[in-house]
Protein backbone atom coordinates (compact mmCIF):
# COMPACT_ATOMS: atom_id res chain seq x y z
CA UNK A 1 0.00 0.00 0.00
CA UNK A 2 2.72 2.68 0.83
CA UNK A 3 4.46 1.63 -2.34
CA UNK A 4 1.18 2.48 -4.38
CA UNK A 5 0.59 5.63 -2.83
CA UNK A 6 4.45 6.85 -3.32
CA UNK A 7 4.01 5.69 -6.33
CA UNK A 8 0.60 7.91 -6.99
CA UNK A 9 2.87 10.72 -5.33
CA UNK A 10 5.57 10.28 -7.91
CA UNK A 11 2.83 10.69 -10.83
CA UNK A 12 0.93 13.39 -9.14
CA UNK A 13 4.39 15.58 -9.08
CA UNK A 14 5.43 14.20 -12.68
CA UNK A 15 2.34 15.60 -13.69
CA UNK A 16 2.51 18.98 -11.87
CA UNK A 17 6.16 19.25 -13.67
CA UNK A 18 4.60 18.39 -17.45
CA UNK A 19 1.90 21.06 -16.33
CA UNK A 20 4.14 23.97 -15.15
CA UNK A 21 6.50 23.31 -18.02
CA UNK A 22 3.64 23.40 -20.40
CA UNK A 23 1.55 26.36 -18.85
CA UNK A 24 2.95 27.58 -16.09
CA UNK A 25 1.68 27.93 -12.33
CA UNK A 26 -1.57 28.72 -14.04
CA UNK A 27 -2.15 25.67 -15.29
CA UNK A 28 -1.10 23.62 -12.13
CA UNK A 29 -4.87 22.96 -10.69
CA UNK A 30 -6.22 19.68 -8.97
CA UNK A 31 -8.68 19.52 -11.86
CA UNK A 32 -5.65 19.09 -14.09
CA UNK A 33 -3.51 16.68 -11.80
CA UNK A 34 -6.21 14.28 -11.61
CA UNK A 35 -7.27 14.11 -15.27
CA UNK A 36 -3.46 13.84 -15.63
CA UNK A 37 -2.75 11.08 -13.86
CA UNK A 38 -6.42 9.62 -13.92
CA UNK A 39 -7.18 10.20 -10.18
CA UNK A 40 -10.33 11.60 -8.46
CA UNK A 41 -9.96 14.96 -7.73
CA UNK A 42 -10.56 14.21 -4.38
CA UNK A 43 -8.02 11.58 -4.44
CA UNK A 44 -5.70 14.69 -5.29
CA UNK A 45 -6.29 16.35 -1.78
CA UNK A 46 -5.12 13.28 0.10
CA UNK A 47 -1.77 13.34 -1.30
CA UNK A 48 -1.47 17.44 -1.48
CA UNK A 49 -3.68 19.90 0.52
CA UNK A 50 -3.28 23.07 -1.74
CA UNK A 51 -1.32 24.04 -5.05
CA UNK A 52 1.28 25.64 -2.56
CA UNK A 53 1.60 22.30 -1.12
CA UNK A 54 2.03 20.75 -4.61
CA UNK A 55 4.94 23.75 -5.51
CA UNK A 56 7.06 23.06 -1.92
CA UNK A 57 7.36 18.96 -2.65
CA UNK A 58 8.55 19.36 -6.32
CA UNK A 59 11.10 22.60 -4.79
CA UNK A 60 12.44 20.05 -1.85
CA UNK A 61 12.40 16.97 -4.37
CA UNK A 62 13.84 19.10 -7.92
CA UNK A 63 15.51 21.54 -6.38
CA UNK A 64 18.46 19.21 -4.12
CA UNK A 65 18.61 17.00 -7.93
CA UNK A 66 19.70 19.83 -9.92
CA UNK A 67 21.96 21.60 -7.22
CA UNK A 68 23.30 18.04 -7.12
CA UNK A 69 24.26 17.83 -11.10
CA UNK A 70 25.71 21.31 -11.66
CA UNK A 71 28.07 20.49 -7.90
CA UNK A 72 28.89 17.29 -10.15
CA UNK A 73 29.94 18.98 -13.19
CA UNK A 74 31.85 21.14 -11.11
CA UNK A 75 33.82 18.58 -9.16
CA UNK A 76 34.74 17.07 -12.46
CA UNK A 77 36.99 20.37 -13.14
CA UNK A 78 40.26 21.33 -12.38
CA UNK A 79 41.00 24.74 -11.88
CA UNK A 80 38.66 27.56 -10.74
CA UNK A 81 38.16 28.93 -14.48
CA UNK A 82 37.30 25.16 -15.33
CA UNK A 83 34.98 25.47 -12.21
CA UNK A 84 32.79 28.28 -13.42
CA UNK A 85 32.45 27.24 -16.90
CA UNK A 86 30.93 24.06 -15.49
CA UNK A 87 28.82 25.99 -13.44
CA UNK A 88 27.44 28.22 -16.39
CA UNK A 89 27.53 25.38 -19.15
CA UNK A 90 25.95 22.66 -16.72
CA UNK A 91 22.72 24.75 -15.88
CA UNK A 92 22.28 26.13 -19.52
CA UNK A 93 22.52 22.49 -20.30
CA UNK A 94 19.72 21.64 -17.93
CA UNK A 95 17.38 24.72 -19.83
CA UNK A 96 15.63 21.96 -21.69
CA UNK A 97 14.72 19.59 -19.23
CA UNK A 98 11.31 19.14 -17.60
CA UNK A 99 12.26 19.53 -13.82
CA UNK A 100 13.78 23.03 -14.97
CA UNK A 101 11.28 24.37 -16.58
CA UNK A 102 9.18 23.45 -13.94
CA UNK A 103 11.73 25.54 -11.32
CA UNK A 104 11.44 28.43 -13.56
CA UNK A 105 7.85 28.46 -13.56
CA UNK A 106 7.46 27.93 -9.92
CA UNK A 107 10.54 30.61 -9.55
CA UNK A 108 8.46 33.29 -11.64
CA UNK A 109 5.30 32.66 -9.85
CA UNK A 110 3.62 34.44 -6.71
CA UNK A 111 4.28 32.17 -4.06
CA UNK A 112 3.56 31.31 -0.33
CA UNK A 113 6.34 32.12 2.24
CA UNK A 114 7.38 28.68 2.49
CA UNK A 115 7.60 28.16 -1.28
CA UNK A 116 9.33 31.60 -1.92
CA UNK A 117 12.31 30.40 0.61
CA UNK A 118 12.72 26.65 -0.50
CA UNK A 119 13.46 28.30 -3.67
CA UNK A 120 15.86 31.12 -1.46
CA UNK A 121 17.54 28.56 -0.06
CA UNK A 122 18.11 26.52 -3.08
CA UNK A 123 19.20 29.63 -4.98
CA UNK A 124 21.39 30.04 -2.26
CA UNK A 125 23.10 26.78 -2.44
CA UNK A 126 23.85 27.47 -6.18
CA UNK A 127 25.70 30.97 -5.28
CA UNK A 128 27.29 28.90 -2.40
CA UNK A 129 28.93 26.12 -5.23
CA UNK A 130 30.04 28.82 -7.13
CA UNK A 131 32.37 31.42 -4.35
CA UNK A 132 35.37 29.26 -3.08
CA UNK A 133 36.18 29.38 -7.16
CA UNK A 134 35.83 32.71 -7.71
CA UNK A 135 37.80 33.16 -4.13
CA UNK A 136 40.73 30.88 -5.62
CA UNK A 137 40.64 33.31 -9.10
CA UNK A 138 41.59 35.99 -6.40
CA UNK A 139 38.18 37.94 -6.43
CA UNK A 140 37.90 40.64 -3.85
CA UNK A 141 34.04 39.87 -3.38
CA UNK A 142 33.39 36.12 -4.28
CA UNK A 143 29.67 35.52 -2.46
CA UNK A 144 28.98 39.59 -4.93
CA UNK A 145 30.38 38.08 -7.95
CA UNK A 146 28.64 34.72 -7.25
CA UNK A 147 25.54 36.61 -7.43
CA UNK A 148 26.59 38.57 -10.46
CA UNK A 149 27.35 35.42 -12.07
CA UNK A 150 24.11 33.66 -11.37
CA UNK A 151 22.43 37.00 -13.00
CA UNK A 152 24.42 36.45 -15.84
CA UNK A 153 22.93 32.72 -15.58
CA UNK A 154 19.39 33.83 -15.43
CA UNK A 155 19.77 35.78 -18.39
CA UNK A 156 20.85 33.04 -20.72
CA UNK A 157 18.37 30.59 -19.22
CA UNK A 158 15.80 33.15 -20.31
CA UNK A 159 17.66 33.62 -23.76
CA UNK A 160 17.21 30.50 -24.48
CA UNK A 161 13.90 29.18 -23.26
CA UNK A 162 12.80 32.53 -25.43
CA UNK A 163 14.20 30.91 -28.73
CA UNK A 164 16.42 33.73 -29.41
CA UNK A 165 17.93 33.83 -33.06
CA UNK A 166 21.06 32.55 -31.29
CA UNK A 167 21.83 29.25 -31.24
CA UNK A 168 21.81 28.10 -27.30
CA UNK A 169 25.97 26.64 -27.66
CA UNK A 170 26.40 30.08 -28.63
CA UNK A 171 24.16 31.64 -25.55
CA UNK A 172 26.52 29.27 -23.21
CA UNK A 173 29.80 30.13 -25.04
CA UNK A 174 28.77 33.89 -24.39
CA UNK A 175 27.69 33.32 -21.03
CA UNK A 176 30.71 31.61 -20.03
CA UNK A 177 33.15 33.96 -21.93
CA UNK A 178 31.55 37.22 -20.06
CA UNK A 179 31.62 34.93 -16.87
CA UNK A 180 35.56 34.27 -17.36
CA UNK A 181 36.49 37.75 -18.69
CA UNK A 182 34.25 39.39 -16.15
CA UNK A 183 35.30 37.04 -13.14
CA UNK A 184 39.33 37.66 -13.61
CA UNK A 185 39.51 41.16 -15.18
Amino acid sequence: MAEHRAMQRAALLDAARSLLSQGGTDALTFPALAERTGLARSSVYEYFRSRAAVVEELCSVDFPRWAADIEAAMQQATGPEEKVEAYVRRQLELVGDQRHRAVVAISASELDAGAREKIRAAHGGLIAMIVEALGDLGHAQPRLAAMLLQGVVDAAVRRIELGAAEDPTEIADAAVGMALRGVVG
